[in-house]
């Protein structure tokens, strides 16, 4: 990243000098680009601070606070939301787990049939339906098809990411970047996207993403989470869970459990509590402590053993996790699954116990995933990040209520989102009339999409309150503070600026090469910043080289929209990546081992489709 920057500098050197409204935006984009790869503070709150700043500095910026705030009713920032609740609409008739049932029965026994139906399905879903909904619907779908099959999920989890994000290159609504692309383009060039403008490349690319994943990128992939692993193995429970039994001259006799958590000063938690074959759950904080109460405990063995000492407790007979004895005359018997963090929410930076997880969901935390690192200590003070995984033990109407929360995946259960199959037609056929009115032209798209949005919520797929959770709302602020950051650049100089500087230290390569240039430059940048952030500073960049050139600015408008979309070399580049790190036990070298290489022919695939079907 240093290089980068460096670069940066080096090839602003070579151009003349500045005007201070350049300088003032330049020191924005710099400081923001910092906060986005550190994130010291939330990306959402970042944009929000670029956006103060901008009409703060109104006299050199030139953002006057009229258009400081133009971007939450810029016509992108309210289609995306739209598309949002639209995608939510789809997700709640659960036609994408019907899809998965059949999936199951017709690719059974065959890795390589489940490896083509799997990925075929998420990239071509991810054309109509936001890439993110549709891999947090895949996750639970990829873990039940590989625990009945035996195989591992880590061969499937990373390509379902990849060609999701090739697939949301289909269509127009495919991803929030293609609409926020559309309209600076629109804006800048007078040219925006059509519905199905790049369908024929992005097509090109979905083929070409498919057979190096089918052929080369999952035998890449080492099977990180083992085929018979159990989730207690997985991870790295059985050091961890142990049963005891309450002594009679025992200390915590009469002690509530929320005493006892107290009393100890220890990193241990109780889990369940059996007294006379009954089983009793989260929440236990009011339940108070009887002589012969079997309590199930996660620690490490130096705690147990100073409890064993100090507080009479005797080990009790492994019994595992499952429900023995009489039923819980309150709760159905509890199972384990995993739960993850999706990024982007409320949740991320927050930890178990300012979430008030285990009292609000009723369920017991036993661990943490993050990537191959597994969290056992502390869990309770651990901040979130986006795609964690949580070993939840809980019942099946617990889950049933994680697996209905956006901000939860839940994985490797049996409770999927509480689904209306009756209404798998009715959002289908909102959808299809969504995109085929703004395909004829009938409609622009950001009318058609917030029809559907009336249109899902009056035909029931949706509930009122449903649609305001549906709503990314970190993306939707991203894109109403970044959006004012272009027009500075573009209104200041700025991108001409950087356009003639670019040009002119690479003034002996072709328009070809200048557009692959472009095209791998914007797809570093996404490493480490949103797609949307890359999309907002590098197009018009692009549009002034092109210009410099003499080239066709929309090829290269086309070529930095590609590229912000399809990031493949660190899992922290795209959400979509985020949310399979954990899940299949990924090191963080996995993707780039198995991405370099599809990002090396789709850098490729795109430059010269472009310059097949548009020129340049």
């Amino acid at each position: 990243m240093s290089s980068l920057f460096g670069g940066f500098f080096l090839l602003a050197a070579a151009a003349p000098a500045p005007n201070m409204g350049m300088v003032v935006v330049f020191a924005i984009i710099i400081v923001a680009l910092v906060l986005f790869i550190t994130e010291l503070i939330p990306i959402d709150i970042t944009a929000l601070l670029v956006l103060v700043a901008l009409m703060i500095l109104e006299p050199f910026t030139q953002v006057s606070p009229e258009e400081g705030i133009s971007g939450f009713a810029n016509p992108a920032t309210i289609t995306v939301l739209a598309m949002f609740i639209l995608s939510e609409g789809v997700r709640r008739t659960g036609v994408i787990q019907k899809v998965g049932d059949k999936i199951i029965e017709l690719a059974a026994g065959s890795p390589r049939k489940q490896f083509a139906m799997l990925t075929g399905l998420s990239g071509t879903t991810a054309g109509m339906v936001n890439n993110t909904p549709v891999v947090a619907m895949m996750l639970p779908m990829v873990r039940d098809i590989t625990r009945k099959t035996k195989t591992s999920p880590s061969k499937y989890l990373m390509p379902i990411s990849f060609i999701s994000m090739i697939g949301g290159m289909l269509t127009l609504i495919g991803t929030s970047s293609n609409l926020l692309a559309s309209d600076i383009s629109n804006r800048l060039i007078g040219q925006p996207f059509s519905m199905f403008e790049f369908t024929k490349l992005g097509a090109l690319l979905l083929v070409i993403g498919f057979l190096y994943l089918f052929f080369i990128g999952r035998h890449l992939i080492p099977e990180r989470i083992k085929p018979e692993e159990d989730l207690t193995e997985e991870f790295e429970m059985h050091q961890y869970l142990t049963e005891v039994v309450v002594a009679e001259k025992s200390p915590l006799i009469g002690q509530t459990v929320r005493e006892v958590l107290r009393d100890f000063n220890l990193d241990a938690d109780i889990v369940h509590l059996v007294r006379d074959g009954t089983k009793f759950s989260q929440p236990l904080a009011r339940k108070e402590v009887q002589a012969g109460d079997r309590l199930m405990i996660r620690t490490d063995r130096d705690n147990l053993k100073l409890l064993l000492e100090v507080e009479a407790l005797d080990l009790a007979p492994a019994t595992g996790l499952e429900e023995t004895g009489r039923k819980d005359p309150q709760k159905a018997p509890r199972r384990l699954a995993e739960v993850i963090i999706l990024p982007d929410t409320p949740n991320v930076g927050e930890s178990i116990a300012s979430l008030n997880f285990e009292e609000k969901y009723e369920a017991a935390v036993l661990a943490i995933r993050r990537g191959r690192k597994v969290i056992h200590e502390r869990m309770n003070d651990f901040r979130l990040a986006g795609g964690d995984t949580l070993l939840v033990l809980a019942s099946p109407k617990d889950f049933k209520t994680l697996a209905d929360d956006r901000r939860f995946v839940v994985v490797d259960g049996e409770e999927a989102p509480s689904a209306r199959t009756d209404k798998i037609p009715v959002s289908l056929a909102i959808v299809a009339a969504v995109v085929a009115l703004a395909a004829a032209g009938v409609l622009p798209i950001l009318v058609t999409s917030l029809a559907g949005v009336v249109a899902m919520i009056v035909t029931g797929c949706l509930k009122p309150n449903e649609a305001y959770e549906a709503v990314d709302w970190p993306v939707i602020f991203l894109l109403a503070g970044m959006i004012p950051l272009g027009s500075a650049l573009e209104s200041t100089g700025g991108a001409e600026y950087l356009a003639n500087t670019i040009v002119g230290a690479s003034d002996v390569l072709p328009a070809l090469a200048m557009l692959f240039l472009f095209y791998v430059f914007t797809s570093l940048i996404t490493q480490v910043i949103s797609n949307n952030a890359s999309i907002v500073l590098m197009v018009p960049v692009a549009i002034d080289a092109a210009d410099i050139l003499g080239a066709d600015p929309f090829s290269f408008v086309l070529a930095v929209t590609f590229a912000a979309s399809t990031s493949m070399l660190t899992p922290i580049g795209y959400q979509t990546n985020l949310m399979v790190y954990s899940p299949g036990g990924y090191k963080f070298t996995d993707f780039f081992r198995v991405g370099a290489p599809l990002q090396l022919l789709l850098a490729l695939g795109t430059s010269f489709g472009i310059y097949y079907f548009w020129g340049v």
